[in-house]
């Protein structure tokens, strides 16, 4: 039987304030968060949605040393960034806040010592790595070192960024400290650890038999975790940025983040309401549901969890946790540390008033119950193909034709026919699957039903020809655009989830602004003749192929540079004795002539200059250089390489060239002129 709510609240995945955000964050947690919490006010429902940033934990201080300047200061910078950008997109918080803030603070030492005082911790000592050189201990994402899987010598001791893995520090090969390069040792350090294995019995019953319904990657993960029997977890860290465990003996200690974390929930909704917050938290006629992606599984579906039935106090588990997979960009992981991102503050300067189109391919996109991978291609193909040949299409037919024949205002509908009714059903059966989807977190799949709306509308015009009936039948060209304006109506309602900003447009184009509500969906009565229609706007214009070539110039030159940060030398070969390299006799030439030698690609023939006569040299720079370019410079070449042959040219020595990390290749010339001649070494 189907629990029935007084309220919700919506909490979303708390980003990390180290950097801003980007589409994958917006996919995984806040397109769909937000797309829920303005469905339920659409049906009049009561519903708060908090969030906020999380400014504690390593991220934080390992971007602040990298600048060389305080974690405070580099929280302030992109709290501010992150929470601009969000209410730019249309991300209807009720309040975003921020774990730096007093109450905060004050709430997670409250809830620490409230289970310290229940004995609801053990103290355990254990081995951690250690940083001679500067005397601390280093978390979890200050030790890097060789992943035991990919082999990528750049993985964090918590995670592999590369190919997605989990890790301990004990994992890693020849692990490092990420503040001084030095090998880590291991030391003993005590911390309190929230023995997960007590509530074991508890969360098997509350997820395995009590939530069923949960998405299937929601459910698979914690049923994996279940089955491989809880540990005890540590909840605090050495560290000097955070909430400081509030116990004596906890000098250089903080609250762990993903306990620290998730207590933002409750303290941003203390924030907002101080006299009511624990109606939305401990009363059972209230339900929360947690909007997180996938890496944050285990926090909220049992580490939280326990933490809540630890505290005890009629705490509410989370009704739904609806977690979505990763998004990846182009192909390629998306990665804050690579820069391989498209970041929403950027997209919001560089695609002025195209909120919508992102909520909109990234909700067609969404990674609900698997990875998906977000295309610059795809997003101008949603936009020009879908957004604005479909939708904004409809529309704007319907409103000029409005226009056209009865000078903008909405016509009485008449008799209707068969085509009318068959459309109201099939109105009906599309309304309906869209709320469907919406009540089980199916985003993509209720979109796709929104869209069924345009179609249908579309649809019905060119069935129904109302350009040809004005000629002879102007009673049924008035029912026709009375049911096309319906459908406008609707579209506005179906779409004020996804696309709040072309919603509210289209809304007050048909004097509908602030009157639509969910229960009218599905109905063709939602316009009173007689209504005055405002003049025709376009809903959505295309993306220019230039616009979206800028986008991958972007993220080509980012490849461009991560290959050369990465870049690293090949080994040095084998020593060669003096006499050998004495042997080689290297010369500085000067260009006469540089020529494409015919059906060959690679190569060009140079004509040089050597002091003592001139000779041919082949060298394979031809994808490198222009063989104009080259005619007149000096080049350094090896002088007394036997002759061969290279399509039919002999070749007189061999141009000395240095291969840079993006593999070009580079001529080596003398810094200054020389004579023709002149030797090295």
């Amino acid at each position: 039987m189907e629990r029935k709510f007084k309220r919700t609240l919506i909490t979303t995945a708390l980003p990390y304030a180290n950097g801003p955000v980007h589409i994958g964050h917006l996919a995984g947690v806040y397109v769909p968060a937000d797309i829920y919490a303005r469905y339920l006010r659409m049906r009049g429902q009561d519903v708060v949605m908090v969030g906020g940033s999380d400014e504690h934990g390593v991220p934080i201080t390992l971007r602040a040393r990298k600048e060389g300047i305080t974690p405070q200061q580099v929280v302030d910078r992109y709290h501010n960034i992150i929470k601009d950008s969000l209410e730019e997109l249309g991300v209807s918080f009720n309040i975003y806040s921020r774990t730096t803030s007093e109450l905060h603070h004050k709430t997670a030492s409250e809830f620490f010592r409230h289970l310290y005082d229940k004995g609801e911790f053990s103290v355990q000592t254990a081995q951690q790595p250690y940083d001679e050189k500067t005397g601390e201990f280093l978390a979890d994402r200050y030790v890097v070192g060789t992943c035991p899987r990919c082999h990528n010598e750049n993985a964090y001791g918590d995670q592999c960024e590369a190919c997605g893995s989990s890790l301990n520090v004990t994992d890693l090969i020849n692990p490092r400290s990420a503040l001084t390069g030095e090998p880590v040792k291991m030391r003993e350090t005590t911390h309190w650890y929230l023995p997960l294995d007590k509530w074991e019995p508890k969360l098997r019953e509350w997820i395995l038999e009590g939530h069923k319904e949960w998405k299937t990657n929601v459910y698979g993960q914690c049923k994996s975790w279940l089955d491989a029997g809880l540990q005890p977890r540590a909840v605090s860290r050495d560290l000097n940025w955070g909430v400081p465990v509030p116990v004596e003996g906890a000098e250089g200690k903080v609250l762990y983040v993903w306990f620290d974390a998730p207590i933002g929930y409750i303290s941003n909704t203390k924030e907002l309401l101080p006299d009511s917050w624990e109606k939305y938290w401990k009363d059972p006629e209230s339900r929360i549901i947690n909007f997180i992606g996938k890496d944050n599984i285990v926090f909220h579906c049992i580490v939280f969890p326990s933490m809540l039935m630890a505290y005890g106090d009629n705490f509410q588990l989370p009704d739904n946790v609806p977690a979505n997979e990763f998004l990846n960009l182009e192909g390629d992981k998306i990665s804050t540390s690579r820069n391989w991102a498209v970041w929403l503050h950027e997209y919001l300067n560089d695609f002025p008033g195209k909120q919508d189109v992102l909520r909109y391919v990234l909700t067609a996109n969404a990674p609900e119950t698997k990875d998906n991978d977000f295309t610059w291609a795809d997003f101008q193909a949603r936009n020009n193909n879908e957004l604005v040949a479909i939708l904004g299409n409809f529309v704007n037919r319907a409103m000029v034709l409005t226009h056209k024949y009865f000078n903008g205002e909405v016509p009485a509908a008449g008799m209707l026919t068969e085509t009318d009714t068959l459309l109201a059903t099939e109105l009906g059966t599309a309304t309906e699957a869209l709320t469907a989807a919406l009540e089980t977190f199916h985003f993509r799949e209720a979109l796709k039903q929104a869209m069924e709306i345009a179609r249908l509308g579309n649809r019905y015009l060119q069935e129904t020809e109302p350009w040809k009936l004005a000629k002879t039948d102007m009673e049924r060209v008035k029912t026709i655009l009375n049911i096309a304006l319906q459908l406008c109506a609707n579209i506005a309602m179906a779409f004020e989830p996804f696309t709040p900003f072309m919603s509210e447009k289209l809304a007050k184009m048909l004097g509908l602004s602030g009157k639509l509500t969910w229960d009218m969906l599905g109905k063709l009565d939602i316009i009173s003749a007689g209504t005055t229609l405002a003049t025709p706007e376009l809903l959505f214009d295309k993306i220019e192929d230039s616009q979206i070539e800028a986008q991958l110039k972007r993220l080509a030159d980012t490849k461009k540079a991560n290959e050369a940060a990465a870049w690293k030398a090949e080994p040095q070969a084998k020593d060669v004795e003096f006499d050998t390299f004495a042997a080689c006799d290297l010369r500085v030439g000067t260009v006469l002539e540089c020529v494409k030698v015919p059906k060959a690609d690679k190569l060009l023939r140079f004509l040089i200059d050597d002091g003592l006569e001139k000779r041919t040299i082949v060298s394979g720079i031809a994808k490198y250089y222009k063989p104009e370019e080259l005619v007149g410079k000096q080049v350094c070449f090896i002088a007394n390489l036997p002759p061969r042959k290279l399509k039919g040219i002999v070749s007189e020595g061999m141009i000395l060239s240095a291969e840079n990390s993006d593999g070009f290749i580079v001529l080596l010339s003398p810094s200054a002129a020389v004579a023709p001649g002149a030797k090295i070494g």
